[in-house]
């Protein structure tokens, strides 16, 4: 069972739930997009938030800045929150630039408002689950959109709130989280996503 939950951690991983985003954006976005703007978005997504932070965290594990992967300390989180933060940024700034894809560049700046609460939430040692700030600031998302265009995204909505549900399970079972971090993660995620929203 511990390796379902390790399985379940790595698959839905925070560099993975960005391009797992993007991919449910395209699949419902009004917008006619063609097959090669929709490719080139899915590979500016994933080797940004991807492929990037992935080699940064073989930098820094090698370099002796973080003990391992799953950087679970503070001192840890606060080193790849400042890499996912720029990254994160800056492809809100240019997607947001784009009318076919500006309501995408809301998410990735949706996010980076999670990861900077996330941060100062560090400095009263608070510490919330990155997995979890990750799948829920899609949730959180997906509803505006849903509402925005008024599209049926309900049943992306539970297999996102079943997918939440198992991975908060994973990483309690993993002990890499308690549960007040995980209700923290949760309602920072998806309410950085409405007031992002609103304030734009």
């Amino acid at each position: 069972m511990l390796r379902f939950y390790k399985l379940i951690s790595t698959l839905l991983h925070p560099i993975v739930i960005p391009t797992l985003g993007t991919l449910l954006f395209l699949s419902i976005t009004p917008h006619v997009i063609s097959i090669k703007k929709q490719y080139m978005l899915l590979a500016i997504v994933f080797v940004a938030t991807y492929v990037i932070p992935l080699t940064a965290l073989l930098v820094l594990k090698t370099i002796g800045v973080i003990n391992s992967f799953k950087v679970t300390t503070i001192k840890e989180q606060k080193t790849l929150l400042f890499a996912l933060l720029s990254v994160f940024y800056i492809l809100g700034s240019f997607f947001y630039s784009v009318p076919v894809f500006e309501e995408l560049g809301l998410l990735f700046y949706g996010t980076t408002m999670a990861i900077v609460v996330v941060y100062f939430l560090f400095f009263i040692n608070i510490k919330t689950s990155l997995h979890i700030v990750s799948i829920s600031s899609i949730v959180g998302f997906f509803l505006i959109f849903g509402n925005l265009y008024s599209i049926s995204i309900l049943p992306i909505i539970g297999v996102l709130i079943f997918l939440t549900g198992v991975l908060a399970s994973a990483q309690l079972h993993l002990k890499a989280h308690t549960p007040l971090e995980i209700y923290f993660g949760f309602f920072v995620g998806v309410f950085c996503q409405f007031i992002l929203f609103y304030l734009l």
